[in-house]
């Protein structure tokens, strides 16, 4: 039974990060966890139910209404407590450790009162959100030109002016596994276990990819990114690793390859880290490129803080003759077989046991006592 937000009191420990994917990794179950995080996106509330956390504060606004993100819902959902517009002063006024008590749109600290919020409950959501798709039609509109406008400037992504690094990863005449940690990840990944045992594509994660990958017992082949969202690890175990870089060569995420004593490749380009790694199949040769929990429609981007999707819309147009796109491919066929289909299945694979133990002549014997022990008994 969900809890009634209005007259809710909620006491825990609190746990605060301004990137709500790095906190996610370092909080508990009954957790108070202090996020700054507007329009909190689906993936990131996952992340934090998850955690089994007693309730989420925002100091930022969760759902403004300038476009549907799910993040909200999600929590609303897992019957998480939900505040938001509580201020960016709270990160100054709470430590981590902090007990918290949290009484309707209030948060305490002892008999100290820290801030107030706006409970986000199903009442809220649903009114944001029919807000937000009033909003969709200008929002697409500005969409198109951001995307349209940065194609211009990202045009080498297709015609040829990218300098691709020597891999020791073989990708020629062979299927490549691109796997981002995006919406349905891990249900996607169960539905092609099969494809990925069978075929044994080359297996490349995007950043917390990797970490998706080693949650179902395959290690990357190769790791793309910013080395900002995948776990030390994960960073570890990949095979071979490619840092993304900017156009200008500033790459940050080789600190943290140095920090841990690893070696990277380096690949300078505009756009996102899994357009990186779908040019790095496709130009290595791939015969066939699947895709799992990319971004590809303008929610997913919205959620990332880009205004446009330039860089994927322009790598596809070149990637396209190759590519599937297996993000969703779990919710195409749920079959649940029934207890009749079983009970058929059953009788189906008895029947040639039972010819084949009949046509035995020691077990013809054996039914022929038995047929008699049930006469004298009768």
């Amino acid at each position: 039974m969900r809890l009634s937000f209005a007259s809710a009191e909620i006491k825990g420990p609190a746990r605060a990060g301004r990137r709500t994917k790095t906190l996610a990794e370092r909080l508990e179950p009954g957790d108070i966890a202090i996020i700054d995080h507007r329009d909190l996106d689906e993936l990131a509330a996952r992340s934090l139910a998850d955690r089994r956390v007693k309730a989420v504060i925002n100091a930022a606004a969760s759902i403004s209404g300038k476009y549907p993100n799910n993040g909200p819902q999600v929590l609303w959902q897992a019957g998480i407590f939900h505040l938001d517009l509580a201020g960016d002063g709270l990160f100054a006024a709470v430590r981590d450790g902090d007990r918290l008590t949290v009484r309707g749109n209030e948060i305490w600290r002892n008999n100290e009162l820290l801030a107030t919020g706006r409970v986000v409950d199903g009442e809220l959501i649903a009114e944001q959100m029919r807000l937000a798709e009033k909003n969709l039609d200008s929002l697409l509109g500005a969409f198109v030109q951001n995307t349209l406008d940065y194609a211009l400037r990202e045009k080498e992504l297709i015609l040829g002016g990218l300098e691709f690094p020597r891999l020791n990863t073989s990708f020629a005449g062979r299927h490549a596994l691109v796997v981002v940690r995006g919406k349905s990840y891990r249900e996607d990944l169960r539905a092609i276990k099969h494809y990925l045992d069978e075929i044994k594509p080359v297996l490349v994660a995007v950043d917390g990819g990797a970490d998706a990958l080693l949650e179902y017992g395959y290690i990357p082949d190769l790791l793309v990114g910013d080395m900002d969202s995948v776990s030390d690890a994960a960073l570890c175990r990949a095979r071979e690793r490619v840092v993304h870089a900017y156009p200008d060569g500033y790459a940050p995420g080789m600190e943290r390859i140095r920090r841990l004593g690893l070696d990277a490749r380096v690949m300078r380009a505009p756009g996102t880290s899994e357009d990186i790694a779908l040019l790095l199949a496709y130009e290595g040769g791939a015969r066939l490129i699947a895709a799992v929990g990319t971004h590809s429609n303008m929610i997913d981007f919205l959620e990332k803080g880009r205004k446009g999707m330039a860089s994927t819309f322009l790598v596809r147009l070149k990637v396209g003759n190759r590519l599937v796109d297996a993000r969703g491919v779990s919710q195409l066929y749920r079959h649940r077989v029934s207890g009749r289909s079983l009970l058929l299945l059953t009788l189906a694979a008895g029947i040639p046991a039972l010819v084949m133990a009949c046509a035995n002549p020691t077990v013809r014997h054996l039914f022929r006592l038995l047929a008699l022990r049930v006469r004298l008994a009768l």
